[in-house]
């Protein structure tokens, strides 16, 4: 019989062996784990690297943990009393027998990639929250983890994970996925929101994104299209889904309304075919907000293939698209960082991930947001001259196009215009790091 996860980490604390924990990166995302980690019985969070130290126990105060926690001289001193080590040298964090499972948490994709495939080969599981990572090469970290012997896993409470086990339950359910995936707030012109404008469009006040520690740049790459579609492409490469063929439609609906829209084009709704990623803006095209809206939520839609299944839907009050064929299930709201602990818990106890990439399904391609000229330097995800756009991953290849999450500090050696996107003929490009070298493999491998 199997155990629940909750249990487990119980008989861990009982006995006196806890789940030991090493985060990188305790910004805001790491601080929602952090606030958590003294409330889970059997998890104890080992150590944290992060390149700002003072910044990682301002965080650490903020969300309520004792400074006297916080002395362990070292990861072995943390080991024997049950404290923690703050420190900046993450290779010594992944290194240390005593840790079971790295959380990365940097938001930084190329550096996330050398932590994962540190971590991989002194035999940690790693759940990653830098999907940006996973976006650009997230098949081969899985593999790469496979070949190690251990688990790699997408970061539940981010939406990916929360969309790929509803995709999960659709399918052990018998029921055909027709569209899954997420809410957002967008319009058309919001793909050139830069860290200047992001605040207004958001909704919120400078001084209220000054109290959340929260950072211009990383919310700006959810305002300008770039965060679903990273999001959306680890979805279709851990759930085998298809994407649009020409970026994400982000259609405007209700809750309700879901279902009505997430069907195929020849049935009244907006899929290309069934089977699909997609995106659902709460805001209508004139800006109007939608009542009762999905945009900090996650969202499935079903077939009922058979009329015996079509009449459950109704019998049991199932809200359904008019013709009762399609049932959309939805979680309205996502937790983030309070929510990982879940992935902790399966890699760590079931050997199970939460979400990882089986396929290279999807891409996510840097594509202009202005003219952009020859030396400019490109700031990568949320900045001021690139966003990133969903395309099928062979229509990426054939055009060679520069993934989003190696998009950063490079310099342009042609112009661009805005709007079209950008390949690797138009950049200067570092190959050197293990991020590019394990993209191009991926490529190479997983190509169709």
């Amino acid at each position: 019989m199997s155990t629940p996860l909750f249990a487990k980490l119980q008989q861990r604390a009982a006995e006196g062996r806890p789940v030991r924990v090493g985060l990188i990166g305790a910004g805001k995302f790491g601080s929602m784990y952090l606030a958590q980690i003294p409330r889970t019985p059997g998890v104890q969070l080992l150590g944290i690297a992060d390149l700002n130290l003072d910044g990682a126990r301002r965080n650490l105060a903020r969300v309520g943990w004792a400074a006297e926690r916080l002395t362990a001289p070292s990861l072995d001193a943390a080991v024997k009393d049950g404290r923690t080590h703050v420190g900046d040298d993450w290779q010594a964090l992944v290194r240390h027998p005593a840790v079971d499972v790295v959380v990365e948490c940097t938001g930084h994709p190329i550096a996330a990639v050398d932590h994962c495939l540190e971590a991989f080969a002194h035999g940690k599981h790693v759940v990653n929250v830098t999907v940006e990572a996973d976006a650009f090469c997230g098949p081969l970290l899985a593999r790469r983890a496979q070949e190690a012997g251990v688990v790699y896993s997408l970061a539940f409470g981010d939406q990916p994970a929360l969309i790929c086990d509803l995709v999960d339950w659709a399918r052990c359910c018998g029921f055909p996925v027709v569209a899954a995936g997420r809410g957002h707030k967008w319009l058309p012109h919001f793909a050139q929101s830069t860290p200047q404008t992001v605040w207004g469009y958001y909704g919120l006040t400078p001084e209220q994104a000054e109290r959340g520690g929260l950072n211009p740049k990383m919310f700006n790459s959810f305002l300008d299209g770039s965060k679903p579609s990273i999001e959306s492409t680890a979805v279709a490469n851990a759930t085998g889904l298809a994407v649009p063929s020409d970026g994400l439609l982000y259609p405007p609906a209700s809750v309700e309304d879901i279902p009505f829209v997430t069907r195929p084009k020849s049935e009244g709704g907006v899929l290309e075919k069934k089977g699909m990623v997609e995106v659902i803006s709460c805001l209508e095209p004139d800006g109007r907000t939608i009542p009762y809206d999905i945009r900090m939520g996650v969202w499935v839609t079903v077939e009922g293939e058979t009329e015996y299944i079509r009449n459950c839907f109704e019998e049991y009050k199932a809200h359904t698209d008019p013709s009762g064929r399609y049932f959309t299930l939805y979680k309205r709201w996502h937790l983030i960082g309070l929510e990982v602990g879940f992935s902790v818990a399966s890699v760590a106890l079931r050997g199970e991930h939460t979400g990882a990439a089986s396929q290279w399904n999807a891409d996510v391609v840097a594509t202009a947001k202005r003219d952009l000229q020859p030396g400019e330097v490109l700031d990568g995800e949320g900045g001021y001259c690139v966003w990133g756009k969903l395309l099928p991953a062979a229509t990426s290849a054939a055009i060679g196009g520069l993934p989003l999450g190696l998009a950063h500090d490079v310099k342009l050696v042609r112009p661009v215009k805005q709007g079209q996107s950008l390949s690797w003929a138009d950049v200067a490009m570092d190959t050197g790091t293990r991020a590019y070298a394990l993209r191009r493999e991926m490529e190479q491998l997983f190509a169709r």
